[in-house]
């Protein structure tokens, strides 16, 4: 079997999120910062009517933070029961992969935990390592999350 994903760009890393959760991929666009919420948690964009909260991928991930460039995307995926946007260097690709080019993951890559990681596949000569976006919120920031879009809602 095959799946989609698209490949964004986290400073010199490059990550899968399934073409499944991925609802859009917008340019920069204002964020609206929301006083008393964790560090990665930008804030929130009205996007087309709809509240989303926004993060920032390199920051959620104990990388550097992403820079507004002129390559930055919002990638809004769908992570459960809720719209989450997630700034990103770029959006570099769609890549097709047999679920045989999938490898598990190791316990750490990049100094990520394996917890948050769908697995590793190569991608041009470099790892490509594919998010496996429900584990990447834990309960608490899920729910942050929420509160935070139902506040901005109101």
């Amino acid at each position: 079997m095959e799946q989609q994903f698209v490949v964004m760009a986290v400073g010199q890393e490059k990550y899968g999120a399934s073409v499944t959760q991925v609802l859009s991929i917008e340019k920069p666009m204002e964020i609206t910062r929301v006083p008393r919420t964790v560090a990665f948690i930008k804030g929130v964009v009205n996007l087309r009517g709809t509240i989303v909260p926004v993060v920032d991928l390199g920051e959620r991930l104990g990388l550097a933070s992403s820079l507004q460039q002129d390559d930055s995307r919002i990638v809004i995926v769908q992570v459960e029961d809720m719209m989450v946007g997630m700034i990103v260097d770029a959006v570099t690709d769609v890549v097709t992969l047999a679920d045989s080019d999938i490898q598990p993951a190791p316990s750490m890559v990049g100094g990520l935990s394996a917890e948050f990681l769908q697995g590793i596949a190569e991608y041009q000569k470099q790892v490509l390592i594919l998010l496996h976006l429900p584990r990447l919120f834990n309960h608490a920031e899920q729910l942050q999350l929420k509160e935070l879009r139902e506040r901005e809602e109101r």
